[in-house]
């Protein structure tokens, strides 16, 4: 175990290969430690951390609190009626606001890209971004990428495709560039109308119809309509993209018998999943739930300095 070498987690790409890594393995640790019957470690305690969720959120926000405190830190959940950004405080007052309480860690999420960057500009504690409107989820690509490892060993040579709202996903954002930085091969797939103006800034591969391409991929990753941060509809109807994108009992016998279907959730069933195909993959969409908590309280402990008072053991 050891600290990591950025202050904070912006960005995925604030991570190295060995940063990755690190977080990977570290997590596997906490995993172990959460299928304890006593899931509690002393490893934090006496550090503060804040969740700031000012965008909403089930799985991230929960997730981020069960970590804080099985690794016995005190956390302070804010959320956007909690906070006076709704009296129309600015994010650079609240960043300082919060500064001045001494908290050790920062986890935000907000509407805005960039937020994260604000906070970490104007605060003394470590910031994790928890997702920053189009940009990145960098935690969400980690228990991504912790549960393709558990599944395939590694990532060298496998074909992951990741399917739907490319344009809007700060999910893609994240999990694209850190599944190339390991050696995978990342296609993305959809309508036009869901790709970026420029794709090939993508740094990765494109095509516009999932049943060419289905067969050869060991990950299908499905994307959530962002229908929140689309203002006109960017197809016919949803029952049209369904027919296209949306995998069905006929697209899941279509797939590579080892294959593994992903989605960052909450799942939209009838949309990128059929309910049979819902139930089907459930038992890994929740295995990404649980090693969500995993990674942030790896995340949490490696920016933290590791334990003082505690350990793993």
């Amino acid at each position: 175990m050891g600290t990591l070498a950025t202050e904070h987690l912006l960005n995925i790409e604030d991570l190295d290969v060995a940063g990755i890594n690190a977080v990977l393995d570290t997590a596997r640790s906490f995993k172990e430690v959460n299928e304890r019957a006593i899931k509690k470690l002393p490893t934090l305690r006496g550090r503060t951390i804040i969740n700031l969720f000012l965008e909403p959120s089930t799985r991230t926000r929960t997730s981020f609190e069960i970590a804080a405190k099985r690794l016995s830190a005190d956390a302070i959940n804010m959320s956007p009626s909690a906070s006076s950004t709704v009296k129309g405080e600015s994010l650079v007052d609240t960043a300082k606001t919060l500064d001045a309480m001494d908290c050790d860690l920062l986890v935000i999420r907000h509407r805005y890209a960039g937020a994260p960057y604000i906070m970490s500009q104007n605060m003394r504690a470590h910031i994790i971004n928890a997702g920053d409107g189009k940009h990145q989820h960098p935690t969400q690509a980690l228990l991504d990428l912790f549960t393709i490892r558990e599944r395939f060993g590694g990532f060298s040579g496998l074909k992951v495709g990741i399917v739907g709202d490319i344009a809007h996903s700060r999910v893609f954002g994240s999990l694209a560039p850190a599944l190339r930085l390991l050696g995978a091969d990342v296609t993305a797939i959809a309508p036009a109308t869901l790709l970026p103006a420029c794709p090939e800034l993508l740094g990765a591969n494109h095509c516009h119809k999932l049943d060419e391409i289905l067969g050869e991929l060991d990950v299908v990753y499905l994307l959530r309509i962002q229908k929140e941060r689309i203002e006109q509809s960017p197809f016919p109807s949803l029952r049209e993209y369904a027919r296209l994108y949306g995998i069905d009992r006929g697209r899941l016998e279509r797939m590579k018998r080892d294959a593994i279907l992903m989605h960052p959730g909450p799942v939209n069933r009838g949309v990128e999943l059929t309910s049979e195909a819902a139930d089907t993959a459930a038992n890994l969409l929740l295995y990404q739930v649980n090693a969500g908590v995993a990674i942030r309280m790896a995340l949490m402990y490696l920016l933290l300095g590791g334990d003082r008072d505690g350990s793993l053991a």
